[in-house]
C-alpha cells in the first residue's frame, strides 16, 4: 500500500505504508467485567485482521468496585443491591449472553456465587506481564474464562495460584507473594492514574498512549483504529 504525503513547495513523496511501525495497545479492564471479556475477544480478532501492524497488548488494572471486602460478597445479594430485582438482573444477563455467543463465550452467570475483590487478580496479571506479552494474555484469558464460564472465585488465592501454574508462571513464588503486600501499592496507583485520566468505565483501549477507544467496540472498529494509528506512526505523525 502506498500513500502520497505532501512535502515542501507543493510536491509529494511516496510513503510505503506496508512497512507500518509496531504499536502498543494498553487495555484498561477488570476481570469481573463481562464487557471486558467481550472486548478481549474482539481485540484478538481485530489484531488478527491487521497482520501488517505489529501490535503489542498490555493489560492495565481497573476495579469496578474496590469497596468489596477481600473475602468477597454473595453475588446475588450484591447484584440485587445494584439493580434492584431478579428480573432486571436476568434481562442484563440475557443481553450480554447473546453477545457472548457471537464471540465464542459461554457466559454462565448463575454459576458465579461470589462477587470478588479483584485486586489480587490484577497483581497476578502484573506479575505475568514480567514474563512477556503472551504470558500476560494467557493469564487474562484464563481469568475471564474461570469467572464467567466456570463460576470460579477470582478472590480465592488458591484459584489464582492455579492460574499461575496453568499458564507457566512460577506458582510457588506467586503463592508466597499473594498474602503479602507485594505490588499492591503499584496496582492501586495504576488504577488511580486511570481515574485521573478520566477513565470511568471499561474496557478502554489506549493506542500508543495517545488515542482511546472506549467500550467493547466491534472488532472492525478496533481494527480500523489500530490500522490508522499504525499508519500515522509509520509517517512519523505521532512523534512528540
Amino acid at each position: 500500500m502506498v500513500a502520497r504525503t505532501r512535502i515542501g513547495r507543493g510536491g509529494f513523496e511516496e510513503a510505503k505504508l506496508n512497512e507500518i511501525a509496531s504499536i502498543t495497545v494498553d487495555v484498561v479492564s477488570d476481570v469481573v467485567c463481562p464487557w471486558c471479556f467481550i472486548g478481549q475477544k474482539r481485540l484478538e480478532r481485530a489484531v488478527d485482521a491487521v497482520p501488517e501492524v505489529d501490535v503489542t497488548v498490555r493489560w492495565r488494572p481497573f476495579q469496578l468496585d474496590p469497596t468489596i471486602p477481600e473475602e468477597g460478597l454473595d453475588r446475588r445479594d450484591y447484584m440485587l443491591g445494584k439493580f434492584g430485582s431478579d428480573e432486571r438482573i436476568r434481562e442484563i444477563h440475557e443481553r450480554i449472553s447473546a453477545l457472548g455467543v457471537a464471540e465464542g463465550i459461554a457466559f454462565d452467570f448463575d454459576a458465579i456465587e461470589v462477587a470478588p475483590n479483584t485486586l489480587n487478580a490484577h497483581r497476578l496479571i502484573r506479575w505475568a506481564g514480567t514474563a512477556g506479552e503472551e504470558a500476560q494474555n494467557q493469564v487474562v484469558r484464563r481469568l475471564f474464562k474461570l469467572n464467567f464460564e466456570d463460576g470460579a472465585n477470582l478472590g480465592d488465592n488458591e484459584v489464582l495460584v492455579g492460574v499461575a501454574r496453568e499458564c507457566g508462571m512460577d506458582a510457588p513464588v506467586v503463592e508466597t507473594l499473594l498474602p503479602t503486600d507485594a505490588d499492591r501499592e503499584a496496582v492501586t496507583n495504576e488504577i488511580a492514574t486511570a481515574s485521573r485520566m478520566g477513565i470511568t468505565g471499561v474496557p478502554c483501549f489506549l493506542l500508543e498512549s495517545k488515542y482511546a477507544v472506549m467500550g467493547a467496540q466491534d472488532a472492525e472498529t478496533l481494527a480500523d483504529a489500530i490500522r490508522k494509528v499504525g499508519e500515522a506512526k509509520a509517517r512519523g505523525e505521532l512523534e512528540g
